[in-house]
């Protein structure tokens, strides 16, 4: 992973983590690196890799197990498939269809579009 400026570093630990976990690089009721090694690995404090696994760890995501370590909880999968599809619905089709109704595309062109898209990309 690469910081940018774009958002708080805590945000993208957090990111990084949730994309861990959707493409199975940390699976459910595995270990994670520790906040040392997020620290060390990023060069950033260890507050600021603290900061962002507790976002997910308030999102029952992560938890910890004392003494040992950070683990991805059982069930973190479809709860990370969930929120992230509310988040690129809020983020990318709401506006969508706003701007097709704005310009009277129909959904059944939009839906022509995508598939257009899909099949090109």
């Amino acid at each position: 992973m690469e910081l940018n400026q774009d958002k708080p570093i805590f945000q993208q630990i957090a990111e990084t983590l949730e994309d861990g976990i959707l493409t199975g690089s940390f699976k459910e009721e595995e270990q994670i690196p520790s906040i040392t090694e997020f620290s060390v690995m990023y060069k950033i404090n260890p507050a600021t890799a603290n900061k962002g696994i507790n976002l997910l760890v308030d999102e029952e995501i992560i938890y910890k197990k004392r003494g040992v370590g950070m683990f991805v909880k059982a069930g973190a999968v479809s709860k990370l498939k969930e929120k992230r599809q509310t988040q690129f619905y809020d983020a990318y089709v709401s506006k969508l269809i706003r701007e097709a109704k704005k310009l009277n595309i129909s959904s059944i062109d939009i839906i022509a579009m995508i598939e257009r898209g899909y099949d090109n990309e």
